[in-house]
């Protein structure tokens, strides 16, 4: 049985319920400005972050483990639904039973900016699951922040949210920014923007880079890569690679925010 400090919903037609499933389809934020995140792991990562959960949806056969979880609930609201209404609602397979409305972390470009700089651009980049691998990569390898350009997939689409693993409470980022303004902060602060780019004669190896000044790296789109304008700012740089011209966004973000990792922590 839900606890006697939730509530209990079972209309489809619901508001709040509306709302999450109107956000699930969009991949967006909630009308309230919530971002949705699934699963009991997402659940313990927003509820250990400085970030604000305000809401618990439970499916009904697992209500009582998520009151369990939510322990002093501390102002969250917990729903519980039928389960079979909290699968129409939150759209994908990996609700498992909890989806919580969390408001997101609001950061400024100063966080962004901070030292040691090791910014990420995103230039683009259309797949949730690579947009949430970088996320957690940034975070794992000491990125200051990620700016994420116009054209990129929002970061508060619950596929993003699932591929961060928790990462999104945490590492700084900024969205929906024009390259321009993007360019004109990072050298404002004289930073060198690196673009990873497949090997050309104009572009240097990933080994040939110095990764332990403040820089930016610039990471393009799936189909077109870096744009033009961001390239022109920037010294390419390519990974090597055998038997393949060029590797997923979210794996090239990764492997050069560990080396950047690796000098760093051979510089000090």
């Amino acid at each position: 049985m839900p606890a006697s400090k939730s509530e209990f919903i079972s209309s489809p037609a619901n508001p709040l319920l509306k709302e999450v499933r109107k956000a699930a389809v969009r991949g967006a934020l909630t009308d309230s400005g919530c971002m949705l995140a699934e699963t009991f792991h997402l659940l313990e990562e927003a509820l250990s972050s400085e970030c604000r959960v305000r809401t618990v949806i439970a499916a009904q056969s697992v209500s009582a483990a998520v009151d369990e979880q939510l322990g002093d609930p501390n102002g969250v609201r917990l729903v519980v639904v039928p389960d079979s209404l909290l699968q129409a609602i939150a759209g994908v397979e990996a609700a498992k039973g909890v989806v919580a409305l969390v408001e997101p972390p609001r950061w400024s470009l100063e966080h962004m900016l901070r030292k040691p700089q090791l910014t990420l651009v995103i230039d683009g980049v259309q797949d949730p699951g690579n947009l949430g691998t970088i996320l957690r990569s940034a975070e794992a390898f000491g990125a200051s922040g990620v700016l994420l350009l116009k054209g990129t997939v929002s970061p508060f689409n619950p596929k993003v949210v699932r591929a961060s693993a928790g990462s999104i409470f945490r590492a700084p980022f900024l969205y929906g920014l024009e390259d321009t303004d993007a360019l004109a902060a990072l050298h404002g602060q004289g930073v060198q923007i690196y673009a990873a780019v497949p090997h050309t004669d104009s572009s240097r190896w990933l080994s040939a880079a110095d990764l332990t000044r403040a820089c930016a790296i610039v990471i393009g789109s799936e189909g077109s890569g870096v744009n033009a304008t961001l390239r022109q700012a920037a010294m390419e740089i390519a990974i090597p690679t055998v038997g393949v011209e060029s590797l997923n966004a979210a794996v090239a973000a990764s492997v050069l925010l560990y080396e950047a990792r690796r000098q760093r922590a051979r510089h000090k």
